[in-house]
């Protein structure tokens, strides 16, 4: 009796953890996929080790909030061009072949930074355009994986992928800014730079070993034929014309622009906590930590329906935990504040994700996908503008706290505007996959 009793309890707990744990079974039907998230893995730590980097030298030179939320504004124009030209590009061309090609231009940045930061005091202007031609360089990077990862799983695996993807990319992050923070106090900033140039090999060599990956149902010489512009238009207007997909667009823009306060981590490690460099890391680290264990434990959304739902609630909870990580009277409360507030952000680019695939033919997944890689690297850059101004015009901790409560707010303003993420439901709204071959 008691023997069964005890195996009933250990049961219990084994129970739980394969209904919440994500499913791992993509990776173990798909080489290419595990190719592509392997490559990401390595790459992704070298990135976020020189996302620290960036703008704790650019505090540090400056001194100035201001300057370093500027960061920014200055990488938003090749964003967003470099976006829609790479959503066009992957709709039209080998997606392979252009993620390789792609980190040449990464590979460059990277070093050229580090050769800056060795040699010592480079002008702020310099700065600036090397973090714009990274930033430009990397939105093609996200546009062209993100258009080739649903063609590597069955589309009954497609949710627990971009799971498993998003779960080691907040990995990346969660360890890359800590090992930035540690590189920057013992070895200076070069060393960081050049970690991440060294990175983008995992990634080409990971990309190189996969198939090819062409757009699916595309004459490739007749979608080469087509102008760059006319492509992008027609992607532009595909997703104007999906409600739900708007909507998910919009609600990630609105969290990120007032809600991500990311400009700041350096100055309230410098200039509140009296943490420097190693506290500004650990600060980063702590949205992706909380990020990383939620979607690890996503194995319940695999059957979720009301996911536009999931996204609404999601955000809400965001805005909360980074008002009270404003609030905080510690690094420490800060950051398990932040940590709430990115298991809470995991979770609704899961469910973003998924409805983005699943409403998008193959053939505009490229195009599809530059319009949200544009809202997920646009939004924090304009979120480092609007902290950055706020807290130079009242004080860091009053910017943390408006954003956070003006996202709540924001919210109420998407549901009126976009009523099909509220309604949308996995089964009856998700129906583009069911229309693609499965993948081989």
């Amino acid at each position: 009796m008691l023997r069964g009793c005890v195996s009933w309890r250990a049961a219990v707990p084994l129970a739980l953890l394969q209904r919440v744990a994500v499913d791992i079974t993509p990776v173990r039907a798909s080489r290419d996929l595990r190719l592509l998230l392997g490559g990401e893995l390595v790459t992704g730590m070298g990135t976020q080790a020189a996302l620290v980097a960036l703008p704790y030298q650019l505090y540090v030179e400056t001194g100035s909030a201001f300057l370093t939320g500027l960061l920014g504004a200055v990488e938003l124009l090749p964003l967003i061009t470099m976006a829609l030209l790479g959503g066009a590009l992957a709709d039209r061309s080998d997606r392979r072949k252009l993620l390789l090609a792609d980190q040449a231009g990464l590979v460059a940045g990277a070093t050229a930074l580090a050769v800056l930061a060795f040699i010592g005091s480079p002008p702020i202007v310099l700065l600036y355009l090397l973090g714009a031609l990274m930033a430009g360089f990397g939105a093609i990077q996200n546009v062209t994986a993100g258009a080739i990862l649903p063609n590597l799983v069955e589309p009954g695996l497609l949710r627990q992928a971009l799971a498993l993807n998003y779960g080691l990319i907040t990995l990346t992050q969660v360890i890359g800014p800590a090992v930035g923070g540690l590189l920057i106090a013992l070895l200076g900033l070069g060393a960081a730079y050049t970690i991440d140039a060294v990175s983008c090999l995992a990634i080409i060599a990971a990309v190189w070993a996969m198939a090819p990956q062409p757009p699916r149902g595309v004459d490739l010489a007749a979608a080469e034929a087509t102008r760059v512009l006319s492509s992008i238009a027609e992607g532009l207007r595909f997703v104007r014309g999906n409600s739900a997909l708007m909507g998910s667009f919009a609600i990630d823009l609105l969290a990120m622009t007032f809600g991500m306060p990311r400009a700041l981590f350096a100055v309230l490690s410098v200039s509140v906590y009296h943490t420097g460099a190693s506290g500004t890391g650990l600060l980063y680290a702590s949205v992706a930590a909380g990020a990383t264990v939620a979607a690890l434990t996503t194995g319940w959304l695999g059957r979720a329906r009301r996911l536009g739902l999931i996204v609404i609630w999601a955000v809400v909870a965001w805005g909360v935990a980074i008002a009270l990580a404003g609030l905080a009277g510690s690094l420490w409360i800060a950051a398990g504040c932040l940590a709430l507030a990115g298991a809470a952000d995991s979770v609704s680019a899961v469910c973003r994700s998924s409805i983005n695939q699943t409403v998008t033919p193959d053939h505009l997944r490229g195009r599809m996908s530059s319009v949200f890689s544009l809202v997920v690297t646009s939004g924090p850059r304009l979120g480092d503008v609007e902290s950055g101004s706020v807290a130079s015009l009242t004080t860091t901790r009053f910017s943390v706290v408006s954003g956070g409560l003006a996202c709540v707010a924001g919210v109420v303003v998407i549901l009126f505007a976009f009523p099909a993420l509220l309604r949308f439901d996995a089964e009856h709204d998700g129906v583009a996959l069911a229309e693609e071959p499965a993948a081989a």
